[in-house]
């Protein structure tokens, strides 16, 4: 039976990534969201306004969307009550967050140079996508007690970069959704894919057809 229901929160199942961006000092900042989504070569990120990776994108706007798979959780995990922010903002700290300066030590993941942006990608995970911030909007803007408290940025999608083991063999610029196994939060607590459940007639239009002009943009850059 379908009932009203008011959940204090509607994490309802996205995918878990990993942010780098630059820090005031040249350091690397590495957090990980769950608000996260696309259209294109776009990636829509929700970030709380006083967090170190939306301060850092405001002064910097490059960064990676680092995409760890479901077997990556321990390492997610390990960041998931940190903070490069220093002193520890008022509202993280009374969730029981800390400061952490080296964030990629602290996750056991090892730092990769970046080929056109400045922050470096994780090299454990299978997707790493170099992009630079083009549009910041305020979300909540219509309630005042709301508004420029949670950020969402849109990044514009430089360079993908692929384990070989998720492609479809042969096929370099297709991922297989049977080899990719993307980490999922859904309501604080981490899932993988459990498979394909039915077929979709969208599957049969060629995915070439939904090829963004940011691609060609991308490449020319």
């Amino acid at each position: 039976m379908i009932v009203s229901s008011e959940p204090a929160i509607l994490y309802l199942g996205t995918p878990v990534v990993l942010l780098s961006t630059e820090n005031a000092d040249g350091s690397t900042n590495l957090a990980p969201i769950s608000s996260v989504f696309w259209l294109g070569w776009r990636a829509v990120l929700g970030i709380s306004a006083a967090s170190q990776t939306a301060h850092n994108l405001l002064a910097r706007p490059e960064l990676v969307i680092n995409l760890p798979s479901a077997a990556m959780a321990a390492h997610v995990d390990a960041l998931a009550l940190t903070t490069g922010a220093n002193p520890v903002p008022d509202y993280k700290a009374q969730r029981g967050y800390a400061h952490v300066a080296d964030k990629f030590a602290a996750a056991g993941l090892t730092e990769l140079a970046s080929e056109v942006v400045i922050p470096p990608r994780v090299a454990e995970a299978p997707v790493q996508l170099e992009a630079r911030i083009e549009a910041v909007h305020s979300l909540a803007a219509d309630d005042p007690g709301q508004a420029g408290k949670l950020l969402t940025f849109e990044a514009r999608i430089l360079r993908v970069h692929v384990d070989d083991a998720i492609l479809f063999p042969g096929q370099r610029n297709r991922i297989d959704p049977d080899r990719w196994q993307p980490l999922i939060m859904s309501f604080q607590k981490f899932y993988g894919l459990s498979g394909q459940r039915h077929p979709s007639r969208l599957s049969s239009i060629d995915e070439a057809v939904y090829r963004s002009p940011d691609v060609d943009r991308a490449r020319a850059a």
